[in-house]
């Protein structure tokens, strides 16, 4: 949450700037966040890996994986850097508006730089998480995400004599704080793990651990662009209702994002608890481990519900300035778009929380491809059809998201608890 706080903020200075620079920012930013989650499948591939070499004792092979991590995470940051050069000319292809597409890219010709550090900072968090050390680095990025927002408010609106950049400033924020973010992070892990020399000769390659990281990664990365390809689907969709529609988007969307952090939290402990009992052979730690995480999952969507369906207009409008001339409009489709998130929290946890758990027992091709199936053959037609076909608009766009989201938890958890865990019992068992 404590990430997710760094773009949350972008967004919630900018809808008081304006609804202009909000909507560019909306689109700007999922743009960055679908290419940064396909590339992340790499470090999040370092999670399952380092925790079950831990659980083994193999500080070797847990040196190796995280370093190689860092190698296929670089490479792929340099790779992207254009697609955020030439991100207009993509974007007016994709049917956005001219205007907001070129301030989209102004942002993301700054921003696209912090993918580097970004994808960096989740290598070396998955390395710390899966050795259970996660709360110095939840201070680091606390501590970054107030930075943010102080550069923030001095460079969006041009206070304390800065100049006033609007988007462009949100861009060197962001740029800014995850450069110190990586700073921190890698400080922290030389000083506490000096045992693991894990920056000693990092140049050199580990072309075993490479492929390792390579083949476990990839498929993640797909799974990941998958998923958030249909949110960035259903941004696109809102795009070409207008401009009103997508800011309206962008603000329900965030508020939506912001429970879905607390899954993936307990989605990444799920994945290092599963990988702790891969390493031990323990089939009945594993299936506990599950069954908790799965609840607290449970318990966390409740509160999400209750909450979007009790405070709609409030949550919304501190999105927005109180002298906006389009405000009410914005809070009315709003406050529609949240409700149509009420009903996903319950489904959208669950299907993190599968993934999570089928990760940490290595197992990704799979899950890749029920993920490609729910979002992109069954959520993202249904939203279209719905939101244009039947001319539903931006509620039958979210409709597509609730049908995508309900498919994938089905069948994930379907994996996990079914073909997957019998198979390891058994596999333990000989």
């Amino acid at each position: 949450m404590a990430q997710f706080a760094i773009h949350l903020t972008d967004t919630v200075m900018l809808g008081w700037y304006s609804v202009a620079a909000l909507a560019a920012v909306v689109l700007g930013g999922t743009y960055f966040f679908v290419i940064f989650i396909l590339e992340s499948g790499f470090a999040i591939a370092v999670m399952p890996l380092v925790a079950e070499a831990d659980a083994a004792g193999d500080e070797t092979t847990l040196r190796r994986v995280t370093r190689m991590g860092m190698w296929l995470s670089v490479i792929a940051a340099f790779v992207a850097l254009p697609l955020f050069w030439f991100s207009e000319a993509i974007l007016l292809a994709l049917g956005q508006d001219p205007d907001v597409a070129a301030t989209a890219q102004e942002y993301l010709r700054i921003a696209g730089w912090g993918l580097v550090p970004a994808l960096l900072v989740m290598v070396l968090k998955s390395y710390l998480a899966a050795l259970e050390k996660t709360r110095v680095v939840f201070w680091v990025t606390v501590a970054a995400a107030v930075a943010n927002g102080l550069v923030n408010y001095a460079l969006i609106f041009g206070n304390w004599g800065a100049p006033e950049l609007g988007v462009v400033g949100a861009a060197i924020a962001s740029l800014v704080v995850q450069v110190i973010s990586l700073a921190g992070v890698m400080i922290y892990a030389a000083v506490v793990l000096p045992e693991h020399t894990l920056f000693a000769r990092l140049w050199r390659p580990d072309w075993e651990a490479f492929a390792h990281v390579f083949r476990l990664g990839l498929p993640i990365g797909i799974t990941n662009l998958a998923e958030v390809g249909l949110f960035a689907a259903s941004s696109l969709m809102m795009g070409w209702l207008g401009t009103i529609q997508l800011a309206a988007h962008g603000i329900a969307l965030q508020l939506a994002s912001l429970t879905f952090m607390v899954h993936l939290g307990l989605s990444n402990a799920a994945t290092v608890r599963a990988g702790n009992a891969i390493g031990r052979k323990d089939a009945e730690h594993l299936a506990k481990g599950a069954q908790v995480a799965i609840l607290m999952s449970f318990a966390t969507a409740v509160c999400a519900v209750v909450v979007f369906l009790s405070y709609p207009e409030f949550l919304l409008g501190l999105f927005l300035n109180p002298d906006e001339p389009n405000r009410m409009v914005i809070l009315t489709a709003g406050v529609a778009l949240l409700y149509m998130a009420a009903l996903f929290q319950i489904v959208d946890g669950a299907q993190v929380m599968a993934l999570g758990l089928l990760r940490g027992v290595k197992d990704t091709r799979a899950p890749m491809i029920i993920a490609a199936i729910s979002y992109w053959i069954i959520g993202v037609p249904c939203g279209y059809v719905l939101g244009f076909s039947l001319g539903w608009g931006g509620v039958g766009v979210w409709l597509g998201l609730v049908v995508g989201l309900t498919a994938a938890s089905i069948l994930l958890m379907w994996r996990f608890w079914g073909p997957k865990l019998s198979t390891l019992r058994r596999q333990f068992a000989a």
